[in-house]
């Protein structure tokens, strides 16, 4: 099947499968407790993270592309954090690189397939608050899907209105009271926003806006797993209209603050 024609939801999980029977064989284990899937800058977190097993390149199991997006590795590392077996996504697949949302996707259905009942989801955005500044992370609470596109397929309705954890959310402040939450909004990209749609996404209740989790997370939310959404702001996306954005200075705020990134999620994951 070529990417172009849509996998149903049942197809993509039955080849989210098939993965997960081969990323278990090379990890040698039963299963997981969960997974990450780390964004745009996010790859150096894996070095505070926990305890490495196995690392290999994502595209030796089935169904996986190789992330063409600037900031982003193709390496999967199984990990164990406290007691806890975690498969760590180092980069992801996006729309706006030519994929389909069942690709998008593919990572966390795997992850999910193989066990794990949590599914951490990271990355970079853009910042519409003044009090939101660059190399902040905020915890997301909600998200607007303004991709026009779903990862589901042929499947029943499924419920987005407690998409992200409640009780996620609450083992984050805990580990760090001073982090702020927010609403994700996610655009299919890659262009960014018109002073206009700054507008209307600010009108809309936005606090950040990105390219990325919101199709995951209805896929982890659709199998069952709780949803854990952690961005860190790259950038002023409001001041990019007065001043041109920097992409290789929005990555180098990420990867500057990707160490401590990685020790939030082990005391997260590890008391989840």
């Amino acid at each position: 099947m070529s990417e172009s024609e849509q996998r149903t939801t049942g197809e993509a999980k039955a080849l989210a499968k098939e993965a997960a029977e081969e990323l278990l064989a090379r990890a040698g284990a039963d299963s997981f407790d969960a997974l990450v899937v780390l964004g745009s800058g996010w790859a150096g977190a894996v070095d505070t993270l926990g305890s490495a097993d196995i690392e290999f390149d994502a595209v030796e199991l089935p169904g996986f592309v190789e992330p063409t997006a600037e900031g982003h590795s193709g390496r999967v590392r199984s990990m164990w954090v406290g007691d806890k077996r975690v498969v760590v996504f180092m980069g992801r697949a996006h729309m706006y690189e030519g994929h389909d949302p069942m690709v998008v996707a593919h990572a966390v259905r795997t992850g999910i397939a193989a066990g794990a009942s949590v599914a951490v989801l990271t990355g970079s955005a853009g910042s519409l608050r003044t009090d939101f500044a660059p190399g902040q992370p905020v915890i997301l609470r909600d998200h607007i899907n303004l991709t026009s596109r779903s990862p589901l397929v042929g499947a029943d309705f499924v419920d987005m209105s407690e998409a992200y954890s409640t009780r996620l959310r609450e083992i984050t402040h805990g580990v760090d009271a001073s982090l702020a939450e927010g609403v994700y909004v996610a655009t299919s990209g890659p262009q960014l926003q018109t002073p206009a749609e700054l507008q209307v996404l600010l009108q809309a209740g936005a606090d950040v806006v990105g390219r990325s989790i919101a199709l995951e997370a209805i896929a982890a939310v659709e199998m069952g797993a709780e949803v854990l959404g952690l961005s860190i702001v790259s950038n002023d996306a409001v001041g990019a209209v007065l001043e041109p954005f920097a992409e290789e200075r929005a990555l180098e705020i990420v990867e500057q603050r990707s160490h401590r990134l990685g020790e939030l999620l082990n005391r997260v994951i590890s008391a989840a």
